[in-house]
């Protein structure tokens, strides 16, 4: 064993040790909550049907054969970012190939040296990891805390970007949008929300939602979750589609996504403009799982406050959350533990994604097991 490989093993070995080793599982027969195809576009056959006539429809190559600033940039592309701007009530958009792509790309671009990006402490590892890139002075603030973010606006230089997500991915809970706009504006600063968990459960987004899209200076519409797809889109101005066409990285220096891809995003996006069902059955799924679920906030084991289709109960280890998450999967039901540090030390919890088709039967089954499991 040479010295990497030593290093390699050292580390994966410290990993096992703290309890937080990861390994990839293939799918299973066990009832879903921890997929995030909350309406169950992924498994839709009318999504299937749309998709073959969409291809069928455009005969293409099957790869993009480059980037889209040399050969691989297409009408049906420009029309599709188009389609999803005026559905969202932006200006313009931008494709990305992936959620990860489009929040590395537009925050390692636009702060410049001297400039300050605040965000918020959970936000997506993409969006870190973009913030990572940039030159600008990086800040955080407290989860959902408006006296925190003012703190940090007030010692701000240069442009000002405060980065949030309309629904968090771990937590399920949401900013109070509204006033952080007024708190952002008040600043000079410029409002980055990250909608990947809210497409679906509200339709648009929750921007859309409280009509605040021509006040927030981006949105990232990610197409992996409520959308049952892949890539994502950065909605904007058109100024904002050209600078990121010249200068985010992630864009420029990728091939584009093959037409398999966009299709299949074209053809989720008209189904979820005729999916009003879904969206009530996911409402009513979210809603019966918290009247049913004994574990409330204050709680030895709490339930994090959330009206989203993201359900977590804290466990507080990583121990705790995978024997929890066991337990649960040996009954029948793919719930999974969400181990520190992709969760901070302490906060360690096992995860539950609802979605519209789940029944009301498995609801409840569920329910009753967590319940006797952290309440006996």
């Amino acid at each position: 064993m040479n010295a990497a490989e030593n290093y390699i093993k050292t580390r994966l070995d410290q990993r096992r040790q703290d309890g937080g080793y990861r390994s990839l599982k293939p799918e299973n027969n066990l009832v879903d909550f921890c997929s995030n195809d909350y309406l169950g576009f992924a498994r839709s056959a009318v999504l299937q049907h749309m998709l073959a006539e969409e291809i069928e429809n455009h005969p293409h190559l099957n790869g993009a054969t480059g980037s889209r600033l040399i050969s691989g940039n297409t009408v049906y592309t420009e029309d599709l970012e188009q389609e999803i701007a005026d559905l969202f009530g932006a200006e313009a958009g931008l494709l990305f190939n992936s959620g990860y792509d489009a929040n590395l790309g537009l925050l390692s671009s636009l702060p410049q040296r001297g400039d300050t990006i605040i965000t918020d402490e959970l936000i997506h590892a993409s969006l870190i990891d973009g913030a990572r890139l940039s030159h600008a002075n990086r800040y955080t603030f407290k989860h959902n805390d408006l006296a925190s973010l003012e703190t940090k606006l007030q010692n701000a230089k240069g442009l000002i970007y405060v980065v949030t997500e309309s629904i968090f991915s771990m937590d399920g809970d949401s900013p109070k949008l509204e006033a952080m706009l007024a708190l952002t504006e008040k600043y000079q600063a410029n409002l980055i929300v990250d909608e990947a968990h809210a497409v679906g459960l509200y339709k648009t987004g929750i921007v859309s939602n409280l009509g605040l899209q021509d006040r927030v200076f981006a949105r990232v519409i990610t197409f992996g979750k409520g959308l049952g797809c892949h890539g994502a889109i950065v909605l904007g101005t058109n100024l904002l589609r050209q600078y990121l066409i010249n200068y985010a990285r992630s864009f420029i220096y990728t091939t584009a996504a093959p037409f398999h891809q966009l299709a299949t995003a074209k053809s989720a996006f008209r189904l979820l403009q005729t999916s009003d069902l879904q969206i009530d059955e996911l409402n009513k799924v979210i809603e019966l799982f918290k009247k049913t679920i004994a574990t409330k906030s204050g709680s030895e084991y709490a339930l994090i406050d959330s009206d989203s289709a993201i359900q977590c109960i804290l466990l507080k280890n990583n121990d705790k959350a995978k024997a929890t998450a066991a337990h649960l999967q040996a009954k029948g039901f793919d719930v999974r533990a969400i181990l520190s540090p992709t969760v901070a030390e302490g906060s360690e919890r096992i995860r539950i994604c609802l979605h519209a088709y789940n029944t009301a039967d498995e609801i409840t089954l569920l329910a009753n097991q967590i319940n006797h499991l952290l309440n006996e």
